[in-house]
């Protein structure tokens, strides 16, 4: 037997360390699993609908020989008798987690919606009925109750520590299958969904699947941080993007639940729009940062503080805005009637204003008008427009100024993404009163420097950058 030198056994020893290392450094969840799916539920539903009725009519008249007496009775008969309903059954099946020993659970809104039956199935088998106590739609997120005593409870962790990278499991019932455990780690916190306004999404690759939904995330002391909530896929199956509702919005909403039936939410009453790198340099931004404002409700909270068309919120209550899609969130869960510090850049500059925040309120959407009355063509910018009339503006919730863009050619206007259609209100930050003041706002614009355009299309004010070409 050959005999190791001294340097094949440091390297042997070396290789077996580090082997142990990362056999030491992966998670072991066998005793997470455990501990908690006692408290981890399948959730089934019931949704009774009238899908259809059945007719009793001529078609089942018996088989008789025509002239017959019989014929007539028959038919009189069956064209009296009523339709009769015919219900249809939807079931579903999604996933819950237990918050009180009394028998409070959370779960997805999406989960018990318009249901006539929950059945809420526990891991010792038994099966009881629950009733929802609340449903959010706008964050997804539902409180319903089982009536039962000493029920095993999770432990709530708190989701604003968690960290990009940290290992997670989920428990939950992927196509029925109950208690079923998946792990993976926090691929991203605070994302932001289209569909979806006033949640900061926990993103995972945790394998997720249809009946996941309402389950609870876990991190590697137990504790649950999320409440998986949507997957992405094109095939309707995991494949490896799954967001969850952070467990700190999920609690909150459900003790408002709990305490008043519904949720309140903060209410800011402006429009915002992401600040793009062209229109951070059109602002005199360092970097793009911010939610820019592209429009203010009247009489609202933003109304009132003196908050306008423009200004580019930097920071909300203390926390810096990185991006648009982050304020909603942090205007959202903002307790009603606290007043807020909003930094601003506005005409260069830095301002600070107070806000006092009031509740929710959904405005009413305003029509877009047709194109009518004077008109002029912008050739430096490629675009025709035309003036509008009194009662276009007062369509369009406007008191005055705005001219409607007509045509757009292939040039500056076009590159800037100005539509036919669009509104023009102000450019470089200076409102446009009709077509001749449009002109001379263009003729005065710096050549090869971008400035903010805003325009109203449809019911939206958005800003735009546009470069006036140089000459």
């Amino acid at each position: 037997m050959k005999r190791r030198g001294p340097l094949q056994i440091v390297w042997v020893l070396f290789l077996m360390l580090a082997v142990g290392t990362a056999q030491a450094a992966l998670p072991e969840f066998t005793g997470l699993v455990q501990k908690n799916t006692p408290a981890v539920v399948n959730i089934s539903t019931v949704q009774v609908a009238e899908n259809s009725r059945i007719s009793i009519g001529p078609e089942m008249l018996p088989d008789l020989p025509d002239g017959s007496p019989f014929n007539d009775f028959f038919k009189r008969f069956f064209e009296s008798q009523p339709e009769i309903p015919q219900e249809r059954r939807a079931r579903g099946v999604g996933s819950g987690f237990i918050i009180s020993s009394d028998g409070e659970i959370l779960t997805n809104a999406h989960v018990v919606k318009d249901s006539d039956e929950i059945i809420v199935r526990l891991s010792d088998k038994r099966e009881l009925s629950a009733k929802v106590i609340g449903i959010d739609a706008r964050t997804d997120v539902a409180l319903i109750k089982v009536d039962a005593d000493n029920l095993p409870v999770v432990n709530i962790g708190n989701s604003d520590d968690l960290a990009v990278g940290e290992w997670v499991l989920a428990i939950g019932s992927p196509f029925g299958f109950e208690h079923t455990a998946t792990q993976g780690i926090v691929s991203a916190i605070g994302r932001s969904l289209p569909s979806e306004t006033y949640v900061p999404f926990i993103q995972t690759d945790v394998a997720v699947n249809p009946g996941n939904s309402g389950g609870p995330l876990f991190n590697t002391e137990g504790k649950v941080v999320g409440m998986n909530s949507q997957i992405f896929s094109r095939s309707g199956g995991y494949m490896g993007l799954s967001f969850a509702i952070p467990i700190n919005v999920a609690m909150n909403i459900s003790g408002q639940l709990k305490e008043h039936g519904h949720v309140s939410r903060g209410w800011l009453g402006v429009t915002i729009q992401p600040v793009t790198r062209e229109l951070s340099e059109s602002f005199g931004l360092d970097r793009p940062r911010g939610a820019l404002i592209a429009e203010v409700n009247d009489g609202s909270p933003a109304d009132k503080a003196g908050l306008k068309r423009g200004d580019i919120i930097l920071e909300y209550d203390g926390r810096a805005v990185s991006e648009s899609a982050k304020l909603p969130p942090m205007v959202g869960s903002t307790r009603v009637d606290s007043k807020v510090r909003v930094k601003i850049l506005r005409g260069g500059s830095e301002k600070t204003m107070r806000v006092r925040i009031r509740p929710l309120e959904d405005p009413d959407q305003v029509a877009a008008a047709s194109p009518q009355g004077e008109k002029g063509r912008m050739d430096k910018m490629e675009m025709s427009v035309a003036a509008l009339s009194q009662e276009e503006r007062k369509n369009l919730g406007l008191k005055s100024g705005g001219v409607r863009v007509t045509r757009v050619a292939s040039g500056p206007a076009a590159r800037a993404g100005i539509r036919p259609g669009d509104v023009i209100l102000s450019i470089n930050n200076k409102p446009i009163e009709g077509v001749g003041d449009l002109k001379g706002s263009l003729d005065s614009l710096p050549d090869g420097k971008p400035v903010p355009v805003l325009v109203q299309r449809d019911s939206n004010a958005i800003f735009l950058a546009l470069t006036v070409p140089k000459a």
